[in-house]
């Protein structure tokens, strides 16, 4: 047999991957070496033996005297997507030696922008339950890029979020399931609940509750306020925790900028209202996000083709409420 003249070939090991892998979930080189029972130097010593091997840099550091990883080369993405898969096969064929070394329970680790989870996902989580009663499900909410982060780190399985930035995307697809429309909802008994015509100019006489910087629907909130030549007041709320911006929506006359679909039982039921003030221009497109040349798992596949299914239902609901 010929022996494979590329140094990377030669050169590379498990730790090596192991290392990489432990970086990228961990973003963090100290804690990636606590991960792997290393020191941080060795942990150091690993990575640069690994780039050493690819012949570029995979990770950019923090600045000097800090051990955080700013982020991925498109090298290291690159990389990172076989390493899990190795490791991956690696973990299968232990199983397949040793199918009776313990019960394994089979588990589905879930990804989801705040403003997707409570009603498009949970459909179909709900529907998936019935399918697959024994499967064990764990939900994790975050900022698009923590998700893109995690679902690039093998830290998750799936991830209901957005489309981002070319760089963002190296190693994950996209497929576009709704676009939901920005909506401007207050508690019932609100002096504008009711109100046949509004305008923008109206709404900002009230305390505002806006999603946090960096997040579509906060862009989408201050593009629909820029275009009217207005501004966000300094004394706005934002948050990302839909429990609290509910709870101050509905106990006060505060008014709340937000993804339709994070509000849509509430709108369905009348514990909300929404405000009849044009936002066209700020939908947003939700979509499910996979790592790309991954072979999905049945618990993948189903929960993927239920939000499918479910996502025309939502959309549907959506304009409804319009």
């Amino acid at each position: 047999m010929q022996v494979p003249s590329d140094p990377f070939v030669r050169g590379v090991q498990l730790r090596h991957l192991r290392c990489l892998v432990a970086v990228a979930q961990e973003r963090h080189l100290a804690r990636a070496a606590e991960r792997l029972s290393l020191s941080q130097p060795a942990m150091s010593k690993t990575l640069a033996e690994l780039e050493a091997l690819a012949g570029t840099r995979l990770v950019e550091r923090g600045e000097a005297g800090r051990r955080g990883i700013q982020r991925f080369t498109v090298a290291g993405e690159q990389l990172l997507a076989h390493a899990l898969r190795v490791l991956e096969e690696i973990d299968a064929g232990a199983l397949a030696l040793h199918p009776g070394a313990g019960e394994r329970v089979e588990r589905l680790r879930v990804g989801a922008l705040p403003s997707v989870a409570p009603t498009l996902l949970v459909d179909a989580l709900l529907a998936l339950r019935e399918r697959m009663p024994a499967l064990q499900v764990e939900v994790r909410t975050g900022v698009n890029a923590v998700l893109f982060d995690a679902l690039r780190a093998g830290e998750l399985d799936l991830v209901c979020g957005r489309m981002s930035d070319p760089q963002r995307m190296v190693g994950l697809s996209f497929e576009l399931l709704c676009a939901e429309p920005l909506a401007v909802v207050v508690q019932p008994g609100h002096p504008l609940a009711h109100a046949a015509s509004l305008s923008v100019q109206d709404v900002m006489t009230h305390p505002l509750v806006v999603y946090g910087e960096g997040t579509i629907p906060r862009h989408h909130t201050e593009s629909l306020l820029s275009g009217l030549g207005l501004r966000l007041p300094a004394t706005h709320t934002q948050t990302l925790d839909l429990a609290v911006a509910r709870a101050l929506v509905l106990r006060s006359d505060a008014v709340w900028f937000t993804p339709a679909g994070a509000v849509r039982d509430e709108l369905l039921s009348g514990a909300l209202v929404r405000l009849r003030v044009a936002t066209a221009g700020t939908e947003e497109p939700v979509g499910l996000l996979l790592r790309s040349g991954v072979e999905l798992s049945a618990a993948q596949r189903t929960l993927a083709a239920l939000l499918r299914e479910g996502a025309s239902a939502h959309a549907a609901a959506l304009v409804s409420r319009g």
